[in-house]
């Protein structure tokens, strides 16, 4: 007997509805081993304008009730709060499920553009942990401004940071088992803030629990540098919030653009799965955009599913499900953003027929 599990959908705004169609699509005939309810979720700027609310309580009761959550571009530049600020409600699940752990993976395959010209012989693989709740986001939306003066809090808990440093550690040892390094690095800014050497005395604590991996220390602004210069030294990263924003999106860099960014929001209890870009207005309803990195974010979530349940076969899907988007990339099927030309509907539909 399949089992069912049900999933959390956020459509989105801008070209999130049409990059999620295709997701769907290609999770509905994936397996006969397991099937999905889909529960169709208001959030983002739509939902603001048509029900005065980014986030409705019932869409954030169904987030906190599904098994896994799956979020599509959110947000519109053109629609703002009274303040001038932008809306988040991702930002805003984050914190209410305690999805501390913001997976941004970085993987360059044959076929993929990429302003790198990698040595013959080398290839990138490699995960960014960002922590997703606490950092310089602690204060968002309610930092202190003055006329001559603004102010923002960084906050760093040791229950967090134990908790996203010792996620980074299983997730070393689950790739070293499938022939990575089983090294993790902790990027921080110890060097001039005492709550980066805070930080990184608690990652180094938690790496005593872990001595079959190795673990070492970078500078954030070093860290740049080497993402450019030798990305392939890399395996599992963990940083602060801020500094995991701003490199996941070097990373997505890496590999040609945020079209091929895939990222997973996890908790102990919840988790949340989403593409890295925005929703991109400007090309909303021509139907040119790039699935990929909603579809690998899919993916994620079948693998996270698989193993929060035991269910290798999903596990397996999951490996499936990338292979078929490399196979993809390799033939150049693929959209208009990576050099072929296909439309929006036409890469899903590849993807589906790979697997």
């Amino acid at each position: 007997m399949s089992k069912t599990f049900e999933i959390a959908v956020f459509h989105g705004d801008g070209i999130g509805p049409e990059i999620m169609a295709p997701t769907l699509d290609i999770l509905r005939d994936l397996s006969p081993n397991y099937d999905f309810t889909f529960v169709d979720c208001p959030a983002g700027a739509r939902s603001y304008l048509d029900m005065g609310s980014d986030l409705p309580e019932t869409s954030l009761a169904a987030a906190r009730k599904a098994d896994a959550i799956l979020l599509s571009a959110l947000g519109d530049p053109a629609v703002r709060y009274p303040d001038g600020t932008e809306m988040t409600p991702q930002i805003d699940i984050r914190i209410a499920l305690d999805l501390y752990a913001g997976v941004r993976p970085v993987r360059i395959v044959p076929g993929m553009r990429t302003p790198l010209n990698l040595p013959e012989g080398r290839s990138v693989d490699f995960v960014l942990v960002r922590e997703s709740t606490e950092g310089l986001f602690h204060t968002q939306g309610k930092g202190h401004v003055e006329d001559d003066l603004a102010e923002e809090t960084l906050r760093l808990t040791r229950a967090t940071t134990t908790k996203v440093c010792d996620y980074s550690f299983r997730l070393a040892r689950d790739r070293m088992a499938m022939g990575h390094r089983g090294r993790v690095t902790s990027v921080d800014k110890a060097n001039v803030f005492r709550a980066f050497a805070f930080w990184r005395e608690i990652f180094d604590e938690v790496a005593m629990g872990y001595d079959d991996l190795t673990a070492d220390h970078a500078y954030v602004d070093a860290m740049a540098l080497w993402f450019v210069l030798k990305p392939w030294e890399w395996d599992v990263m963990v940083t602060e919030n801020m500094f995991g924003d701003i490199l996941s999106d070097l990373g997505a860099g890496l590999m040609g653009g945020l079209g091929m960014a895939p990222s997973a929001d996890i908790g102990d209890d919840h988790a949340l799965f989403q593409p890295c870009h925005g929703s991109a207005p400007d090309i909303a309803g021509q139907g040119i955009a790039n699935p990929f990195a909603m579809i690998l974010s899919a993916g994620m979530m079948l693998d996270w599913l698989g193993r929060r349940h035991e269910m290798p076969a999903m596990v397996a899907d999951a490996a499936r499900l990338q292979a078929a988007v490399d196979a993809c990339l390799a033939a150049g099927e693929v959209t208009g953003d990576l050099g072929g030309s296909l439309d929006c509907a036409g890469a899903g539909a590849a993807v589906k027929a790979r697997l």
